[in-house]
């Protein structure tokens, strides 16, 4: 069965882990989750509340993190999926995480990264030439970080796949499944 990881840590959002976990599992894929260390993972909810210029955030679910960054064989794996939060915020600093996308970009695998998660991308310097979406108000780091920014839902450029946040799941994971099928798909 093909492997798939995702790639967050304390933080992330909610929804943006667990839906493409269920989804890829439902598709017949292996998931593992990676985080900077193996441990429970306290996620957030992220949500719009009138009157607020930006998200807030909330106490989200709980999980194990399957492996650590460091202990990850990449090669182990079909692709890799970033979802957003504040976790890329901080995982973007961990050297595992950033030589694990790398390994991605490096073997034109498929990478799919919403909101907060180009991030990552543009730490491991993945982005120049690119074009990615990304939660709104990073469209200056996906510049920064040498890439094109889109606001999107399923920004497809190659082997990457983003989108904005998690109101793009549709758009967003649906360019990701199919990308991922027509590469690797599950017998």
């Amino acid at each position: 069965m093909p492997r798939v990881i995702i790639l967050t840590g304390d933080a992330a959002e909610t929804l943006e882990v667990f839906y493409p976990y269920q989804r890829l599992q439902e598709a017949g894929y292996e998931v593992d989750i990676a985080a900077p260390e193996k441990k429970k993972l306290q996620f957030v909810v992220h949500d719009f509340v009138d009157g607020f210029d930006t998200y807030t955030e909330k106490p989200g679910h709980s999980w194990e993190a399957d492996v650590a960054f460091a202990d990850v064989n990449p090669a182990d794996y079909v692709a890799a999926v970033v979802p957003g939060g504040r976790a890329p915020e901080y995982i973007r600093n961990d050297e595992d995480a950033r030589r694990i996308i790398r390994h991605f970009f490096d073997a034109d695998e498929p990478v799919a990264a919403l909101c907060h998660g180009p991030l990552l991308l543009a730490a491991a310097g993945v982005l120049k030439g690119r074009t990615s979406s990304a939660y709104p108000e990073l469209g200056v780091d996906v510049e920064l970080g040498g890439g094109t920014f889109v606001e999107g839902g399923g920004v497809v450029d190659g082997n990457l796949v983003s989108g904005r946040a998690w109101p793009d799941h549709p758009t967003w994971m649906r360019a990701f499944m199919d990308l991922l099928t027509a590469r690797h798909p599950v017998d």
